[in-house]
């Protein structure tokens, strides 16, 4: 994993984002590329306005938030130890950082520049988060092919080195944990967690175990029972016990329609895990 990609609109989610990415490359002397994405105004036609004015005015503000997003990637990335790289000076050694802005619109664009990156990193949703931030979210699960990192509000001190696999048996569980073996290989501890009543027909947490370790990668299985509990808590809760520094889920083994009425595990984790997920589909 030697290629992260980071959304970055200078607010907290961002910053957060930006924060577990700097870790993730330090510790695997990746590159970053923080990305801001310039988007048109949009603006009505009304009586008696200057049109023409009005959206230069608009289109003047979002390059000034894209030279001040820009700067604060700067500062951050480097209080975080990681070198910043401009445009045509050579690579630095170990964990660096790059600077790009893209014209477009912004599930878009993350959907589709997203596929040369291993990983698209996107703070937690907050009640700070902006309002785009679900569909930023599902683009790059559904449209980059990539792994999504979700970035909680605050960092743990160790990211990766105990994580726990939320198993359901699914396609979309199998398919995460295939892209994300080098993440399971750098693990010291690999716990593959399942809870009964959250499955789907497939393989157990036990023959995924057994696969693992046919890779070199040892784990351990964590089984429980729902137990009346609603299916998001109980499979975060469930893996919290084993007190993992990340979690790795397959996401939306049930559709989206259903998780937004009913709530579901991706649902419940994309809003309240507080721990870095690493998710796939």
């Amino acid at each position: 994993m030697k290629t992260i990609l980071v959304p970055f609109r200078d607010d907290a989610t961002a910053q957060a984002a930006l924060d577990l990415a700097c870790r993730a490359a330090t510790a695997r002397g990746a590159s970053i590329e923080g990305l801001f994405i310039q988007t048109a105004p949009l603006v009505y036609a009304s009586e008696g306005i200057a049109i023409g004015g009005y959206v230069t005015q608009l289109a003047d503000e979002e390059v000034r938030r894209g030279d001040e997003a820009r700067a604060r990637f700067v500062e951050r990335v480097r209080a975080n130890g990681v070198a910043f790289v401009e445009d045509g000076d050579e690579a630095a050694d170990g964990a660096r950082a790059s600077w790009r802005q893209i014209d477009g619109l912004g599930e878009q664009i993350v959907g589709e520049y997203g596929r040369v990156f291993d990983l698209i990193a996107i703070g937690r949703e907050t009640d700070e988060s902006s309002p785009d931030w679900n569909v930023l979210c599902e683009a790059a699960l559904f449209e980059s092919g990539r792994l999504l990192l979700l970035a909680p509000p605050a960092l743990s001190p160790t990211f990766g080195e105990r994580v726990a696999v939320l198993w359901n048996g699914s396609t979309e569980s199998a398919r995460t944990v295939g892209v994300a073996m080098p993440l399971l290989e750098a693990a010291r501890e690999v716990v593959v967690c399942a809870v009964e009543g959250v499955h789907v027909p497939g393989p157990t947490a036990d023959q995924v175990a057994r696969c693992l370790a046919s890779n070199g990668i040892e784990a351990r299985t964590h089984l429980t029972a729902l137990d009346g509990r609603g299916q998001g808590p109980a499979v975060l809760e469930d893996a919290m016990e084993v007190e993992p520094d990340m979690l790795l889920k397959g996401a939306y083994a049930q559709s989206r329609l259903r998780q937004m009425i009913f709530g579901g595990p991706t649902r419940h984790i994309l809003k309240c895990a507080e721990v870095p997920v690493v998710m796939g589909h």
